[in-house]
């Protein structure tokens, strides 16, 4: 059936999911993706269960960081559940409703990871670069304020962009190749005009991606020009030893996306297997990575974790004698 009338718009029951079509240890990967989302639950949970117990960690710096502890969780819980659904239990039909839903979740807090990132960045730039005014520019008044913001407007952004892919008619193949309800995927799956879905996603992707990526760099690059301006070497370590933390958990993120992005931009081709894989480890291994990272390179953290220990063991000695 073909759309001859603009107007008629078609939505099919739903869409199968058939990424790996030719991975051969696609259940040994998921099995994988399992073990690392409880590692991501556990861990990240455990985070913010350390920074909100401890009212000296109140600070704008693990404000932003419990932000990112939760957008962790909530990312890989959109995702790996369902992967494990589809490629390992082989139920890989999705209704269209709720393809739009995943589809929303997944693209808000992936824009906000990177949003996350880049806050905890402007955390660094406030406290090397202007040490002075940091209560009047880096407050937890003001971070609370910022993270609300920025879920504001990528709730809101990512909701145009799912709520126009209702335009499009599906009346040929439902077949998305990918790891979840994609984007870009499903709307070529339409047999109507998608230029203005193809924008959207353009325009969101500078928005997303290379908006907070750029603001990282110009932060970094400000750091160093501080850093490199102080007369002690002790100091230009201890300065840079606090950005170590979200140097890694930067690279982590934005190396696998901006690595595939190039890749399709400039060779034009790239085996879909290979492009599913590395999208799918792009945003489930991060979230993972992100909490031990913070707990092994943040000293505050880990004093903090140490003191609680101790204090469980001290206890357990004294029992007897109570």
């Amino acid at each position: 059936m073909s759309v001859l009338n603009s107007s008629v718009i078609i939505h099919p029951p739903g869409f199968y999911i058939v990424g790996f079509e030719k991975f051969p240890y696609v259940s040994l990967y998921i099995i994988f993706l399992a073990f690392v989302y409880v590692v991501t639950v556990v861990f990240n949970i455990l985070l913010i269960f350390i920074i909100a117990r401890n009212h000296s960690l109140h600070s704008p710096k693990f404000l932003a960081v419990i932000n990112l502890a939760v957008v962790d969780v909530l990312l890989t819980t959109t995702i790996i559940p369902s992967m494990i659904k589809v490629f390992l239990f082989k139920d890989n039909f999705i209704s269209f409703n709720l393809c739009l839903v995943q589809m929303y979740c997944y693209y808000a807090f992936a824009t906000m990871e990177s949003y996350a990132l880049a806050i905890l960045a402007y955390d660094r730039l406030i406290a090397i670069c202007l040490p002075l005014r940091q209560n009047l520019f880096n407050t937890v008044e003001i971070m609370s304020g910022t993270i609300a913001v920025f879920w504001i407007f990528s709730l809101a952004q990512i909701a145009y962009s799912t709520g126009i892919m209702t335009q499009l008619s599906f009346c040929n193949s439902v077949r998305v190749y990918s790891y979840f309800c994609d984007y870009a995927p499903v709307f070529r799956l339409a047999c109507n005009d998608y230029t203005l879905q193809w924008s959207a996603a353009s325009a969101s992707s500078m928005v997303s991606l290379v908006a907070p990526f750029s603001f990282i760099l110009l932060s970094y690059a400000s750091i160093l020009v501080t850093v490199f301006r102080m007369k002690s070497v002790s100091n230009r370590m201890k300065a840079l030893a606090t950005c170590v933390e979200h140097v890694i958990v930067c690279a982590i993120f934005f190396i696998p996306i901006i690595s595939i992005f190039l890749i399709g931009f400039f060779l034009r081709s790239m085996d879909p297997d290979q492009r599913v894989l590395s999208l799918s480890l792009g945003s489930c291994i991060p979230p993972s990575i992100n909490p031990i990272v913070y707990s092994l390179k943040t000293k505050e953290i880990k004093t903090r974790a140490l003191v609680k220990v101790n204090a469980e063991q001290n206890s357990e000695t004294l029992q007897p004698f109570l």
